[in-house]
């Protein structure tokens, strides 16, 4: 029996396993260390990675990842049928929620596995064979370490420092090519440019044109030090804002400095650009930053943005609070 009370599972058993998380960048960057652990408990066994289409170049070429089933974010229900019916076909021998969400939490219920584990969220416990709580009784905990417990309640042991770090799929020769070109054409040079992130997921983490372009000018002090700036599609407008505002301030820096690549990049190139910058900044848990940590790059998040539950590498620097980069600037 191992410590949960539970059997030890047989390795040898456990033949195929699916991994569900749909969405949102960073909370499928956060499972990649659960993976890496099945593989180490379980060299042989099959991984079946279920996510939304557009998040699945996050898992693709994750070397413990067998195959992505990629579905649309949005499902009728005759679809949505057709999902479950695919893969009660599979026969996995477990199913691992790392989402918990109503679609996923039904998929599992109902995905006909000899073990389903998610976590012990209200209404939902009863879908799960084995429930994990999502949160800790005292403290906090790192997402990376909440994903990781649903293959300890699998039965298999292992302490936090044994987690291994977040790796994220390797770019593709046609993306780092396709990378090289860009920076050619933009006149960046590996290890002298900045990688600052635009966007924000909502108002609180949104750190305004204004101070963007106050960042700019202040880096811009360094004699050819060039700038990237990255996000969305949706980023587009806010990047040409930023950028006048930039060149319009006293002392600014030149519009032609600053390089705009929002909504050009799919996820992983976005991951290779920032790895050949000499600096990454954005809003804190924003998604860039998980690719930044990956990589150990020095990364500066807005200080009053930092959030102590999710701790920065090393190699990380943030500024102290009451110091915002206004004042800086």
């Amino acid at each position: 029996m191992s410590p949960t009370g539970r059997p030890r599972p047989d390795p040898s058993a456990l033949k195929k396993i699916l991994l569900i998380r749909l969405r949102r960048i960073g909370d499928v960057v956060m499972t990649a260390p659960a993976v890496a652990l099945l593989k180490r408990f379980v060299p042989g066994v099959s991984l079946t990675y279920l996510i939304e289409e557009p998040y699945r170049r996050l898992v693709e070429g994750n070397p413990g990842v067998d195959r992505v089933l990629a579905v649309p974010g949005q499902q009728d229900r005759r679809a949505f049928l057709g999902l479950l019916k695919k893969i009660r076909a599979e026969r996995f021998d477990a199913v691992l929620d790392f989402h918990g969400g109503p679609r996923a939490s039904w998929i599992t219920a109902f995905s006909g596995a000899g073990r389903k584990v998610g976590y012990a969220i209200r209404g939902k416990r009863f879908l799960y064979d084995v429930r994990v709580p999502r949160r800790p009784d005292q403290g906090t905990q790192h997402s990376v370490q909440t994903h990781a417990a649903l293959v300890r309640a699998l039965g298999f042991e292992f302490a936090d420092g044994d987690i291994p770090p977040i790796e994220l799929p390797v770019p593709t020769e046609e993306e780092r090519r396709r990378i090289g070109g860009l920076m050619r054409e933009a006149g960046l040079e590996t290890g002298r440019f900045v990688a600052l992130h635009i966007g924000a997921g909502n108002a609180y983490r949104d750190w305004g044109e204004e101070n963007h372009a106050a960042l700019l000018r202040l880096l811009g002090r360094r004699p050819g030090l060039r700038f990237a700036l990255i996000g969305g599609p949706g980023d587009r407008p806010r990047q040409a804002a930023v950028i006048g505002r930039a060149a319009r301030m006293p002392d600014g820096v030149e519009a032609g400095r600053i390089s705009g690549f929002a909504g050009r990049l799919n996820l992983i190139e976005t991951k290779e650009l920032i790895s050949r910058a000499a600096l990454f900044a954005g809003p804190d848990r924003r998604p860039p930053h998980h690719p930044a940590k990956g990589i150990g790059l020095p990364a500066v998040p807005p200080a009053r943005m930092r959030d102590e539950r999710f701790p920065l590498s090393d190699g990380h620097r943030t500024p102290r609070r009451g110091r915002g980069l206004r004042k800086m600037a």
